[in-house]
């Protein structure tokens, strides 16, 4: 194959994407970007640095690694973050990624090339898994554990049960934070803008013993005050007072400590690590009937107002506490490592899940309100690795892992379906259960250069993944009896045990250019939703999904090294998938639907023309769709009618008397939810310099979602397609980027985007308003 030729290829293609990125945003139509990376990436004086992952468990070369990798650096990060954003900041910033949440700031939902979980109950599994310095989170409070003082994001898109294990079918969020050094170094960044949003995220550490003993202290403080009107005038009988900036704030504090021992001569390296985090804030807002019927509308919604009679303003808090010791030693070409992890957590969230009240909204029949209390969470992990430590042709890595994970967990649902005006609500209306989750697995993975420059590369793992929940608490009726009518079992047990794999073959066409394929297996484990029971309603159970991936890459650096442009396709098939709904009751529902496929494509692209401009562009295409004839999903339904367009067929479902109890759309051939079908994102910064070594800055960010479903089914109402967000950021620099000193706009044109649906109520989730600012950030 002509060198010349292929560079020549990549060249027109990296320049074509990026014209066409620039029109698609300006349009916000067409459904087919390209293009990414961010434009903090690491540079040298005039080119392109080199972007090192650990996506393999090695520390290896993004370009030299036959994965589909986005990566994103700490400062882009924090840029993103200093309007007070969290974790959620990630979604669209990355192709492929998107992330949202319904139950506020503690229960983040994430998805990789269109698969994720709807799902908000407190016990659901997720096919994204959540990796923070090597440890596991698994439950969706810990995924919610804040990112600070970070290096770099990885997000490793496709299966990646080899090396990671279960419940990765999509792929893997990689945070890998900064760790002790031997010399004596800082950084810290402080924001403070609008609603009192404030952000402090900063590190400090060094030697304790020059060479031996070094250490790291990090910490995270966020605070927003309310800025939502409750405008329920009363009266409560659950507390709940109305009145001017009462929902909507928050408070994030979080520190963690680090020792790093590393004896000379020894090949020993161990880092014990402890964190703590104390958040107290507002669950998420449900605007009712924001959405009308027959179109996604809600520019007639405010957002600073809601009319609230019960959940006492929505209070969410969560305490969590974590450590965990990574100890390696090199015993001279054969690396044992060691990862033990200890994570616990507990707390509450509270909220209207109907989003309004009779009198605000006179279609509101009933009133709702909910909560879900996890009062203690024990999670321990264990992994033991051995590999070679060579930079050889041949590569090998064995190794085992244990987890698990227990949680008592209390589901409150006081007052459904209570009509205003009728007795007071019944305190004993609530359920406890017992969640428990253990799983172990072997593994090993080869990688041998069989010719010069093509690499092959392959990895199986064999997982047992047991759940069970139980019945601790049922509930009981007023007089403290357990309620005849319900129909709940004690207990439930599934277990399963399937194999992951994955092969790759790596050919570098020249030192600046490589190509890439892929075929992966991995499974999500079966999985129970306990949720139901609150409702007198059984649980509900879901067995395991497979997924077959397939995907072909490019990677480049071209133009001496000044532009980097990665492009990925794929297409995956996901057997037995598991999907979400709820019923007209909002009981949640989880089933297992015969398959689903998805085809697409991401891109991204650094570019550095000029010494002092840097551009990143990035995209995604995606195509997904359902393929059961046999499923039906519930639909929007409340006082025996729909209450949005739906356009798959449907059946009625009728109770003895002959009344329409619940509406089901058949799915076949739907869009999985939160899969938008393309996403855009660019970043741009120029440097003017001075004569002092300092500088004065611009930079901009800007992502475009297309069209994506809030649901399984197919309706006019909850859609979304053609949003977007954008950042700006304007500053001094001082000499070596030393410090920084920068006014800022997040959500610059004060979009206000539909980032979720309650169906039954038409009620919206938006994201977060116009926050504009000061930074400050500096390091030594």
């Amino acid at each position: 194959m002509n060198k010349t030729f292929v560079k020549s290829v990549l060249l027109a293609g990296a320049a074509g994407s990026a014209v066409f990125a620039a029109s698609m945003a300006q349009a916000q139509t067409a459904p087919d970007p390209v293009a990414v990376a961010t434009s903090d990436a690491p540079t040298t004086a005039d080119g392109l640095g080199d972007i090192v992952v650990t996506a393999e468990r090695r520390t290896e070369n993004l370009q030299k690694v036959p994965v589909s990798v986005g990566v994103i650096g700490g400062d882009a990060l924090r840029t993103f973050q200093t309007g007070g954003g969290d974790i959620l900041e990630l979604a669209n910033r990355i192709p492929g990624l998107y992330a949202e949440t319904t139950t506020g700031r503690i229960f983040p939902r994430f998805y990789i090339r269109g698969l994720g979980n709807i799902d908000f109950y407190l016990g659901a599994s997720q096919p994204v898994s959540i990796i923070q310095d090597d440890v596991v989170l698994e439950h969706v409070v810990l995924k919610s554990n804040p990112v600070f003082d970070v290096r770099q994001v990885e997000v490793l898109r496709g299966p990646q049960g080899t090396l990671f294990g279960r419940n990765t079918t999509a792929g893997i969020i990689k945070f890998d934070t900064n760790r002790p050094t031997n010399t004596f170094e800082g950084r810290a960044s402080a924001s403070y803008g609008s609603y009192n949003t404030a952000t402090i995220d900063a590190g400090v550490g060094g030697p304790i013993v020059k060479d031996v003993l070094s250490f790291r202290v990090s910490g995270l403080f966020q605070h927003r005050d309310n800025w939502i009107d409750n405008r329920y005038a009363g009266p409560s009988d659950d507390g709940t007072v109305g009145g001017k900036d009462k929902l909507g704030g928050f408070d994030e504090k979080d520190v963690r400590i680090q020792l790093m021992l590393t004896p000379p001569e020894t090949g020993f390296t161990g880092l014990l690590s402890a964190h703590a985090r104390d958040y107290k804030g507002s669950s998420t807002i449900f605007h009712r009937g924001a959405i009308k019927l027959g179109s996604n509308d809600v520019s007639a919604e405010p957002r600073s107002v809601v009319g609230l009679d019960e959940g006492a303003n929505n209070p969410q808090a969560y305490k969590t506490y974590g450590g965990s010791f990574n100890a390696t030693n090199d015993f001279g070409g054969v690396v044992l490592t060691s990862i033990s992890s200890y994570e616990t957590t507990a707390g509450y969230s509270r909220g209207d899940t109907d989003g309004s009240i009779g009198a605000n909204y006179p279609g509101a029949l009933f009133t709702a309100e909910s909560q879900g209390r996890v009062r203690d969470l024990d999670q321990l992990s264990q992994e033991v690795r051995l590999s070679n430590a060579g930079k050889g042709r041949f590569k090998w890595q064995i190794g085992g892992i244990y987890f698990d994970s227990r949680d008592t967990t209390e589901f409150d649902q006081r007052g459904f379906f209570l009509l205003p005006g009728q007795a007071a609500r019944n305190p004993n209306n609530f359920v406890v259960i017992r969640n428990v989750n253990t799983s172990y697995a072997g593994f090993g993975q080869i990688s041998y250069e069989i010719l010069p420059k093509l690499t092959l590369t392959g990895g199986v793992r064999v997982t047992n993944d047991t759940k069970s929940t139980r019945l601790v608490q049922r509930r009981l009726n007023a007089a403290g009896a357990p309620i005849a009518t319900d129909n709940v079992r004690p207990y439930v047990r599934l277990s399963d045990t399937q194999p992951s794999w994955d092969a790759s073959a790596l050919y570098q066409i020249d030192r600046d250019v490589s190509v890439y394929a892929r075929v992966a297996r991995g499974f999500r484990g079966p999985t129970i939703q306990g949720r139901n029971a609150v409702f007198g309603s059984d649980f509900v159970t879901a067995t395991s999904e497979t997924i077959m991936s397939y995907e072909a890459g490019v990677k480049s650096n071209l133009l001496n090294n000044t532009l980097r442009f990665n492009a990925t396709g794929f297409y995956y098939k996901v057997d037995n998938i598991q999907l979400n709904g709820n019923d007209a009751n909002n009981n949640g529902l989880l089933f297992n639907a015969n398959q689903a496929q998805a085809w697409g494509g991401e891109a991204e692209l650094t570019w550095r023309p000029l010494r002092d401009f840097t551009l990143g562009l990035g995209g995604s295409v995606l195509h997904t769709e359902v393929n059961d004839t046999r499923v039906y999903a519930p639909v929007c339904f409340l006082n025996g009618a729909k209450t949005c367009t739906v356009l798959n067929p449907t059946i009625n479902v009728r109770n003895g008397a002959g009344a329409v109890t619940a509406v089901l759309a058949q799915i076949n051939g739907n869009v999985l939810p939160n899969a938008p079908k393309y996403q855009l994102d660019a970043n741009a910064r120029y440097d003017l310099p001075l004569g002092n070594g300092g500088k004065l800055f611009v930079s901009g960010d800007v992502n475009v979602q297309g069209y994506t479903s809030f649901v399984p089914y197919k309706t006019v109402e909850y859609t979304s397609d053609g949003t977007f967000e954008a950042g700006l950021k304007a500053g001094y620099a001082g000499p070596a980027n030393a410090y920084e000193i920068a006014v800022f706009v997040r959500n610059l044109t004060n979009e206000k985007n539909l980032k979720g649906v309650l169906d039954n109520y038409n009620a919206a989730v938006f994201n977060d308003p116009r926050i504009i600012g000061v930074s400050l950030s500096g390091k030594f």
